[in-house]
């Protein structure tokens, strides 16, 4: 078994699946915790966290947010707490709320994207008003990557001093309308980071039933992180539901050993994506 480890990131809610959609969903800040301690057992290292207001809607309430990271690191000791600013359903002036509370990361896309119904909008200043906002409170950004452009976006924040040479990118693939999940496009965006940010560690999503092999194409070219998670898909197979992020996360570590590899220990994950221990 190689020592290369793999961090394995769980993005636990999101914003649009409810509980119609699968019951497993965690939408309350209690459900949130128990949820991400039993994938964190189960093998993941780094919990990606939107947090939903009572009605299932997408929140950008701090202290929602505040409620989450204390208990992750009450009960998962040592797990990477990644915030989102995304903005599907959010005002883009809260986007940024929370990250006075000081999570190890939080995701940034560096520009727009139609989405299936709505235009996921990241404005310049926007970016800029976020990136500046992670620095100033110490917040390492895992850069969302949904086209090409976002890699020369991101290459701009590094340029601007607004981001260190080494940044987490994550290429997201499947989403209806945006960057289709293609093998040969991981290429294209792999090659194009590679050239442009070469310092970057990197990992990929899929969306929906793209989730699987979108996770085979990484770990097939030695990827620093896989993602899983209901957020991005809430099926095992076609004709079941996925019973929790726990049993999606296991999936995951198949998939990582399958390769070679296996997951990485808190510490180790700290390590490779340069957060403190």
């Amino acid at each position: 078994m190689s020592s290369n480890p793999v961090v394995v990131a769980v993005a636990i809610t999101g914003s649009v699946p409810r509980k119609a959609d699968n019951p497993a969903v965690p939408i309350a800040v209690a459900e949130q915790i128990e949820s991400t301690h039993q994938a964190f057992e189960a093998g993941a290292t780094l919990a990606h966290i939107h947090v939903r207001n009572d009605d299932e809607s997408p929140s950008s309430d701090p202290d929602r947010f505040a409620a989450v990271q204390e208990g992750l690191r009450r009960h998962c000791p040592g797990m990477i707490v990644q915030f989102s600013t995304g903005g599907r359903g959010r005002d883009p002036a809260s986007r940024g709320l929370s990250l006075r509370h000081r999570p190890d990361m939080a995701s940034l896309s560096t520009g727009s994207i139609n989405f299936p119904s709505i235009v996921y909008e990241n404005h310049t200043t926007l970016v800029t008003d976020l990136a500046t906002q992670m620095k100033g409170h110490g917040v390492r950004a895992e850069i969302e990557i949904f086209d090409l452009s976002h890699i020369h976006g991101a290459r701009r924040l590094i340029a601007a001093g607004l981001m260190d040479p080494h940044p987490h990118v994550q290429f997201v693939m499947g989403v209806q309308n945006a960057m289709p999940a293609e093998e040969h496009l991981l290429d294209l965006l792999l090659g194009e980071t590679r050239r442009v940010i070469p310092g970057a560690t990197w990992t990929a999503a899929g969306i929906g039933r793209s989730q699987a092999v979108v996770m085979e194409w990484a770990l097939a070219r030695g990827a620093d992180a896989v993602r899983t998670g209901l957020e991005d898909n809430i099926r095992v197979t076609k004709d079941r539901l996925a019973a929790s992020n726990a049993e999606l996360v296991g999936l995951a570590v198949e998939a990582v050993q399958r390769h070679g590899r296996r997951p990485a220990t808190p510490a180790e994950a700290r390590a490779a994506l340069r957060l403190a221990a």
